[in-house]
Protein backbone atom coordinates (compact mmCIF):
# COMPACT_ATOMS: atom_id res chain seq x y z
CA UNK A 1 0.00 0.00 0.00
CA UNK A 2 3.07 2.33 1.12
CA UNK A 3 4.59 2.04 -2.83
CA UNK A 4 1.56 2.74 -4.36
CA UNK A 5 1.00 6.29 -2.11
CA UNK A 6 4.75 6.75 -3.11
CA UNK A 7 4.04 6.00 -6.71
CA UNK A 8 0.78 8.67 -6.41
CA UNK A 9 2.94 11.22 -5.04
CA UNK A 10 5.88 10.55 -7.24
CA UNK A 11 3.56 10.95 -10.06
CA UNK A 12 1.79 14.70 -8.59
CA UNK A 13 5.59 15.98 -8.09
CA UNK A 14 6.82 14.80 -11.45
CA UNK A 15 3.94 16.51 -13.45
CA UNK A 16 4.01 19.96 -11.15
CA UNK A 17 8.00 20.02 -12.20
CA UNK A 18 6.65 19.13 -15.78
CA UNK A 19 4.71 22.40 -15.49
CA UNK A 20 6.99 24.51 -13.78
CA UNK A 21 9.86 23.62 -16.67
CA UNK A 22 6.85 24.82 -18.96
CA UNK A 23 6.54 27.70 -17.29
CA UNK A 24 9.85 28.58 -16.70
CA UNK A 25 10.18 29.12 -20.77
CA UNK A 26 7.62 31.54 -21.06
CA UNK A 27 8.10 34.04 -18.16
CA UNK A 28 11.17 35.17 -16.83
CA UNK A 29 12.39 33.31 -13.45
CA UNK A 30 12.96 35.38 -10.27
CA UNK A 31 16.70 36.06 -9.98
CA UNK A 32 18.10 35.40 -7.02
CA UNK A 33 20.81 38.56 -5.48
CA UNK A 34 24.67 37.46 -5.37
CA UNK A 35 25.85 40.70 -4.04
CA UNK A 36 28.50 40.21 -1.18
CA UNK A 37 28.93 36.79 -2.57
CA UNK A 38 32.66 35.22 -3.61
CA UNK A 39 32.58 33.60 -6.69
CA UNK A 40 35.38 31.71 -7.93
CA UNK A 41 35.96 31.21 -11.87
CA UNK A 42 38.38 29.36 -13.84
CA UNK A 43 39.62 29.73 -16.98
CA UNK A 44 38.78 33.67 -16.45
CA UNK A 45 41.79 35.00 -19.11
CA UNK A 46 39.18 35.02 -22.04
CA UNK A 47 36.48 33.45 -24.04
CA UNK A 48 33.73 32.73 -21.40
CA UNK A 49 35.42 32.82 -18.51
CA UNK A 50 35.91 36.49 -19.16
CA UNK A 51 32.24 36.92 -19.85
CA UNK A 52 31.21 35.33 -16.81
CA UNK A 53 33.89 37.28 -14.96
CA UNK A 54 32.14 40.47 -16.24
CA UNK A 55 28.79 39.20 -15.75
CA UNK A 56 29.06 37.95 -12.02
CA UNK A 57 30.84 41.42 -11.43
CA UNK A 58 27.98 43.25 -12.66
CA UNK A 59 25.55 41.25 -10.16
CA UNK A 60 27.72 42.60 -7.26
CA UNK A 61 29.91 39.43 -6.41
CA UNK A 62 33.58 39.48 -5.43
CA UNK A 63 35.84 37.33 -8.23
CA UNK A 64 38.32 34.96 -7.46
CA UNK A 65 40.06 34.17 -11.12
CA UNK A 66 41.39 31.29 -11.72
CA UNK A 67 43.63 30.92 -15.47
CA UNK A 68 46.84 29.72 -16.70
CA UNK A 69 48.00 32.71 -18.60
CA UNK A 70 48.58 35.51 -15.80
CA UNK A 71 48.83 38.44 -18.59
CA UNK A 72 45.19 37.66 -19.84
CA UNK A 73 44.11 36.90 -16.19
CA UNK A 74 45.00 40.29 -15.14
CA UNK A 75 43.30 41.90 -17.66
CA UNK A 76 40.15 40.35 -16.80
CA UNK A 77 40.33 41.27 -13.55
CA UNK A 78 41.09 44.68 -15.16
CA UNK A 79 37.60 45.12 -16.69
CA UNK A 80 36.13 43.74 -13.19
CA UNK A 81 38.05 46.42 -11.00
CA UNK A 82 36.59 48.94 -13.59
CA UNK A 83 33.18 47.90 -12.54
CA UNK A 84 33.82 48.55 -8.71
CA UNK A 85 34.42 44.91 -7.90
CA UNK A 86 37.20 43.51 -6.29
CA UNK A 87 39.08 40.44 -8.14
CA UNK A 88 41.72 38.51 -6.92
CA UNK A 89 43.67 36.58 -9.65
CA UNK A 90 45.71 33.41 -9.45
CA UNK A 91 47.69 31.58 -11.90
CA UNK A 92 47.41 27.73 -11.86
CA UNK A 93 47.79 24.93 -14.21
CA UNK A 94 44.29 22.59 -13.48
CA UNK A 95 45.67 19.70 -14.96
CA UNK A 96 48.19 19.77 -11.30
CA UNK A 97 46.29 18.18 -8.29
CA UNK A 98 48.44 19.38 -5.71
CA UNK A 99 48.59 22.95 -7.53
CA UNK A 100 44.47 23.38 -7.23
CA UNK A 101 44.40 22.38 -3.40
CA UNK A 102 47.56 24.65 -2.55
CA UNK A 103 46.12 27.68 -4.24
CA UNK A 104 42.91 26.76 -3.11
CA UNK A 105 44.46 27.26 0.23
CA UNK A 106 45.87 30.36 -0.54
CA UNK A 107 42.23 31.94 -1.43
CA UNK A 108 41.17 30.84 1.74
CA UNK A 109 43.87 32.24 3.66
CA UNK A 110 44.06 35.80 1.53
CA UNK A 111 40.78 36.29 0.43
CA UNK A 112 37.81 33.79 2.22
CA UNK A 113 35.71 30.88 1.71
CA UNK A 114 34.14 30.51 -1.47
CA UNK A 115 30.79 30.76 -1.84
CA UNK A 116 30.11 30.15 -5.71
CA UNK A 117 32.27 27.94 -7.87
CA UNK A 118 32.20 28.12 -12.04
CA UNK A 119 34.33 25.31 -13.29
CA UNK A 120 34.71 26.86 -16.71
CA UNK A 121 38.24 25.49 -18.10
CA UNK A 122 38.05 23.70 -20.49
CA UNK A 123 40.93 22.79 -23.47
CA UNK A 124 40.73 20.47 -26.47
CA UNK A 125 44.09 18.96 -28.49
CA UNK A 126 42.22 19.27 -31.90
CA UNK A 127 44.26 16.25 -33.54
CA UNK A 128 42.85 13.24 -34.72
CA UNK A 129 42.78 10.73 -31.80
CA UNK A 130 45.81 7.96 -33.35
CA UNK A 131 47.45 11.19 -34.45
CA UNK A 132 47.37 12.79 -31.12
CA UNK A 133 49.88 12.25 -28.68
CA UNK A 134 49.70 10.94 -25.15
CA UNK A 135 50.27 14.32 -22.81
CA UNK A 136 47.20 15.79 -24.71
CA UNK A 137 45.12 13.50 -24.60
CA UNK A 138 45.96 13.04 -21.17
CA UNK A 139 45.91 16.51 -20.37
CA UNK A 140 42.37 16.99 -21.86
CA UNK A 141 40.99 14.38 -19.31
CA UNK A 142 42.78 16.44 -16.52
CA UNK A 143 41.35 19.91 -17.08
CA UNK A 144 38.22 18.90 -18.42
CA UNK A 145 37.41 16.03 -15.68
CA UNK A 146 39.69 15.33 -13.42
CA UNK A 147 39.95 19.09 -12.45
CA UNK A 148 36.41 19.24 -11.37
CA UNK A 149 36.74 16.41 -8.85
CA UNK A 150 39.64 18.27 -7.02
CA UNK A 151 37.99 21.75 -7.23
CA UNK A 152 34.85 20.60 -5.20
CA UNK A 153 36.78 18.62 -3.02
CA UNK A 154 38.44 21.96 -2.30
CA UNK A 155 35.59 24.53 -1.54
CA UNK A 156 32.47 21.70 -1.48
CA UNK A 157 33.65 21.26 2.76
CA UNK A 158 33.17 24.92 3.37
CA UNK A 159 29.88 25.11 1.33
CA UNK A 160 28.16 22.00 3.41
CA UNK A 161 28.99 23.47 6.63
CA UNK A 162 27.40 26.81 6.19
CA UNK A 163 25.11 24.71 3.90
CA UNK A 164 25.30 27.90 1.51
CA UNK A 165 27.01 27.80 -1.56
CA UNK A 166 26.53 27.31 -5.70
CA UNK A 167 28.61 24.91 -8.16
CA UNK A 168 28.54 25.75 -11.52
CA UNK A 169 29.99 23.08 -14.48
CA UNK A 170 29.85 24.41 -17.89
CA UNK A 171 30.14 21.43 -20.15
CA UNK A 172 29.45 20.90 -23.54
CA UNK A 173 26.32 19.69 -25.18
CA UNK A 174 29.50 17.01 -26.55
CA UNK A 175 28.84 15.62 -23.04
CA UNK A 176 25.53 14.42 -24.02
CA UNK A 177 25.70 13.35 -27.53
CA UNK A 178 29.18 12.89 -29.74
CA UNK A 179 30.54 13.49 -33.05
CA UNK A 180 33.97 12.03 -34.70
CA UNK A 181 37.52 13.16 -34.41
CA UNK A 182 36.87 14.41 -30.70
CA UNK A 183 37.13 11.43 -28.64
CA UNK A 184 39.43 12.89 -25.48
CA UNK A 185 36.90 15.72 -25.59
CA UNK A 186 33.54 13.79 -25.82
CA UNK A 187 34.99 11.72 -22.95
CA UNK A 188 35.59 14.02 -20.78
CA UNK A 189 32.73 16.49 -21.19
CA UNK A 190 30.62 13.18 -20.94
CA UNK A 191 33.19 12.60 -17.42
CA UNK A 192 31.90 16.09 -16.51
CA UNK A 193 28.35 15.91 -17.19
CA UNK A 194 28.09 12.38 -15.17
CA UNK A 195 30.17 13.73 -12.19
CA UNK A 196 28.30 17.03 -11.91
CA UNK A 197 24.76 15.16 -11.81
CA UNK A 198 26.10 12.28 -9.61
CA UNK A 199 27.42 15.36 -7.67
CA UNK A 200 23.63 17.13 -7.46
CA UNK A 201 22.19 13.85 -6.61
CA UNK A 202 24.16 13.29 -3.58
CA UNK A 203 23.79 16.88 -2.22
CA UNK A 204 19.83 15.69 -2.94
CA UNK A 205 19.81 12.47 -0.79
CA UNK A 206 22.18 13.66 1.73
CA UNK A 207 19.30 15.97 2.92
CA UNK A 208 19.75 19.56 5.21
CA UNK A 209 21.60 20.86 2.38
CA UNK A 210 19.08 22.57 0.28
CA UNK A 211 21.07 25.82 0.49
CA UNK A 212 23.42 24.03 -2.06
CA UNK A 213 22.84 24.96 -5.46
CA UNK A 214 23.94 23.18 -8.78
CA UNK A 215 24.17 23.92 -12.59
CA UNK A 216 24.87 22.28 -15.41
CA UNK A 217 25.33 24.08 -18.67
CA UNK A 218 25.96 22.38 -21.53
CA UNK A 219 26.27 24.65 -24.72
CA UNK A 220 26.48 24.05 -28.65
CA UNK A 221 29.73 25.58 -29.97
CA UNK A 222 30.65 28.84 -28.95
CA UNK A 223 32.02 31.78 -31.20
CA UNK A 224 35.29 31.91 -29.44
CA UNK A 225 37.72 30.33 -31.66
CA UNK A 226 38.45 27.17 -29.24
CA UNK A 227 36.72 25.33 -32.26
CA UNK A 228 37.40 26.93 -34.99
CA UNK A 229 35.96 25.56 -38.88
CA UNK A 230 33.94 23.09 -37.34
CA UNK A 231 30.55 23.41 -39.07
CA UNK A 232 27.45 21.25 -40.07
CA UNK A 233 25.45 20.86 -43.38
CA UNK A 234 26.06 24.23 -45.64
CA UNK A 235 21.84 24.60 -45.72
CA UNK A 236 21.40 24.00 -42.22
CA UNK A 237 23.76 26.37 -40.63
CA UNK A 238 21.56 29.71 -40.05
CA UNK A 239 19.33 26.82 -37.99
CA UNK A 240 21.93 25.51 -35.76
CA UNK A 241 24.98 28.84 -36.09
CA UNK A 242 27.47 28.42 -33.78
CA UNK A 243 26.33 30.55 -30.26
CA UNK A 244 27.94 33.97 -29.33
CA UNK A 245 29.78 34.18 -26.47
CA UNK A 246 27.70 36.88 -25.05
CA UNK A 247 24.20 35.33 -25.39
CA UNK A 248 25.87 31.99 -24.43
CA UNK A 249 26.83 33.75 -21.06
CA UNK A 250 23.84 35.77 -20.26
CA UNK A 251 22.15 32.73 -20.81
CA UNK A 252 23.44 30.87 -18.53
CA UNK A 253 23.69 33.23 -15.88
CA UNK A 254 19.90 33.19 -15.79
CA UNK A 255 19.93 29.50 -15.35
CA UNK A 256 22.19 30.11 -12.85
CA UNK A 257 20.57 33.04 -10.80
CA UNK A 258 17.35 31.42 -11.13
CA UNK A 259 18.89 28.53 -9.76
CA UNK A 260 18.02 26.17 -12.65
CA UNK A 261 19.90 22.65 -12.11
CA UNK A 262 20.57 22.10 -16.06
CA UNK A 263 20.15 24.67 -19.11
CA UNK A 264 20.88 23.30 -22.95
CA UNK A 265 22.16 26.17 -24.91
CA UNK A 266 19.96 26.82 -27.93
CA UNK A 267 17.59 24.79 -26.12
CA UNK A 268 16.69 23.10 -29.22
CA UNK A 269 20.11 20.85 -28.08
CA UNK A 270 17.68 19.14 -26.04
CA UNK A 271 16.19 17.37 -29.17
CA UNK A 272 19.19 15.92 -29.72
CA UNK A 273 19.67 14.22 -26.57
CA UNK A 274 16.14 12.81 -26.80
CA UNK A 275 17.21 11.59 -30.22
CA UNK A 276 20.19 10.20 -28.90
CA UNK A 277 18.04 8.19 -26.41
CA UNK A 278 15.00 6.97 -27.97
CA UNK A 279 16.31 6.14 -31.51
CA UNK A 280 18.23 3.37 -32.39
CA UNK A 281 22.20 3.61 -32.89
CA UNK A 282 21.59 3.10 -36.70
CA UNK A 283 18.91 5.89 -36.84
CA UNK A 284 21.65 8.87 -35.67
CA UNK A 285 24.27 7.31 -37.44
CA UNK A 286 21.63 8.40 -40.74
CA UNK A 287 20.53 11.58 -38.56
CA UNK A 288 23.90 12.91 -38.45
CA UNK A 289 25.15 12.28 -42.17
CA UNK A 290 22.17 14.39 -43.32
CA UNK A 291 22.81 17.03 -40.50
CA UNK A 292 26.59 16.55 -41.95
CA UNK A 293 27.39 16.48 -38.08
CA UNK A 294 29.26 12.65 -38.44
CA UNK A 295 32.32 15.16 -40.09
CA UNK A 296 31.58 18.40 -38.53
CA UNK A 297 34.91 18.27 -37.18
CA UNK A 298 36.80 17.54 -39.71
CA UNK A 299 37.33 21.40 -40.45
CA UNK A 300 38.64 22.04 -37.51
CA UNK A 301 40.90 19.69 -37.55
CA UNK A 302 42.58 20.51 -40.97
CA UNK A 303 42.20 24.46 -39.39
CA UNK A 304 44.31 23.49 -36.79
CA UNK A 305 46.77 21.00 -38.45
CA UNK A 306 47.41 24.70 -40.77
CA UNK A 307 47.78 26.64 -37.63
CA UNK A 308 50.13 24.39 -35.61
CA UNK A 309 52.33 24.96 -39.76
CA UNK A 310 52.23 28.47 -39.43
CA UNK A 311 53.76 28.42 -35.92
CA UNK A 312 55.94 25.83 -35.06
CA UNK A 313 56.04 27.00 -31.86
CA UNK A 314 51.69 26.20 -31.21
CA UNK A 315 52.39 22.54 -32.00
CA UNK A 316 51.04 20.15 -29.48
CA UNK A 317 49.49 22.99 -27.83
CA UNK A 318 46.73 22.68 -26.01
CA UNK A 319 43.85 26.45 -25.92
CA UNK A 320 41.73 27.47 -23.36
CA UNK A 321 38.08 27.56 -23.38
Amino acid sequence: MLVIVDLVLMLIDLTISILNAVVRTVVRPRLKPIDGELCLITGAGGGLGRLFAIEFAKEGAELVLWDCNAEANEQTAKLVRELGIKAHTYTIDLSKRESIYQTADRVRREVGDVTMLVNNAGVVAGQKFLECPDALLERTLLVNCHALFWMTKAFLPHMKATNHGHIVTVASTLGLFTTACVEDYCASKFGAVGFHESLAHSLLAEGGLDGIKTTLVCPYIVNTGMFAGCQIRQELRNLVPPLEPLDCVQQSMRAILSDEMMVCIPSIMNMAVLSRALLPWEANIVTYRFLGADKCMYPFIKTKQQQQQQSPVANGHVKSG
